[in-house]
């Protein structure tokens, strides 16, 4: 009995734990959007881009930062499961930051839209594109998550 319940606790909490799970090497495109404004951030051989700019370049470790911080997030709890209440979780398609990365193939892996949460600064809500369960994350994200190029790039060095 005992191991019988030790194995239900443990697929209970790995599934209400894990979130993310792409892998940097198999990403051709990350994708922000924000209060009507996105960045596309893109492969190019072995660096990324910038997609339409072309006087910065991606700062030094801000795509692997990106990457760490996302493995690191994991779901707290579900908090609502109803489409109606996302807009208390900032999830809404109008008001949510969308994050998705595209893999080699063109095809999108993950989609989610975040929200803020207006009692913990330093936490966060999810959902995935076409999920209605909202979770509350043990951390907050958003900050990284901007559209605005200089957060990523840096100005080139002409010389």
């Amino acid at each position: 009995l005992f191991l019988i319940n030790k194995s239900l606790q443990n697929s209970y909490s790995s599934k209400f734990s894990t979130f993310f799970n792409i892998n940097q090497d198999h990403t051709l495109k990350i994708v922000i959007s924000s209060n009507q404004e996105a960045i596309e951030l893109m492969k190019s051989d072995s660096s990324w881009v910038i997609s339409g700019n072309d006087t910065l370049m991606i700062k030094d470790g801000v795509i692997d930062n990106l990457f760490t911080q996302m493995t690191k997030l994991k779901k707290q709890h579900l908090v609502t499961s109803k489409k109606e209440n996302w807009i208390q979780y900032g999830v809404t398609d109008n008001i949510g930051t969308h994050l998705a990365f595209i893999d080699l193939d063109g095809i999108t892996k993950a989609y989610y839209v975040f929200g803020k949460s207006q009692e913990e600064y330093n936490r966060c809500y999810v959902r995935a594109e076409q999920e209605t369960d909202v979770y509350l994350l043990n951390s907050n994200i958003l900050y990284q998550l901007q559209v605005n190029p200089n957060f990523w790039g840096t100005k080139l060095d002409i010389k």
